[in-house]
């Protein structure tokens, strides 16, 4: 399998972070780069637009998470790139956008050759939400963890 790129989308959960060190362990296998896909769920989204949640204390939040993704990805020696994005996960304005569908739109714009995805779990998360139908639809080969 020739894999160049491996995504992983994540929340910050428990979960996103048991699939990142999956993602990260690929990237290391195949010589691959990582992009992490950060998927905000609509109501944080709104939440943020209408000023009861503080954008920077998410941006924060998803510095964290990814500083430790980006140490845990270094200390395996593996010299790839690690690149972020963000997405909302619903909108009010695109019907067909759906968790699922946002991030094998992502996964296609990056040209993902894999994509790890955490197990659908919790339905208040995003990417667990996302689960189902990233293993049905999406044409890149998936591993849900």
């Amino acid at each position: 399998m020739d894999i160049d790129l491996v995504l992983v989308p994540v929340d910050g959960s428990d979960r996103s972070e048991r699939a990142a060190e999956y993602a990260i362990a690929i990237a290391e296998r195949y010589d691959a780069d990582l992009h992490l896909l950060f998927v905000l769920d609509e109501r944080l989204r709104r939440d943020i637009d209408d000023g009861h949640v503080d954008a920077e204390t998410i941006a924060e939040e998803h510095r964290a998470f990814t500083d430790r993704v980006r140490e845990q990805f270094r200390g395996t020696g593996h010299d790839g790139t690690l690149d972020t994005s963000t997405a909302t996960a619903f909108s009010e304005h695109r019907l067909m956008q759906t968790p699922g569908s946002v991030v094998l739109d992502v996964a296609e714009d990056v040209a993902a050759d894999f994509i790890v995805i955490p197990r659908e779990g919790d339905s208040e998360e995003p990417v667990g939400r996302a689960a189902l139908y990233v293993l049905e639809y999406a044409s890149q080969p998936v591993l849900s963890v």
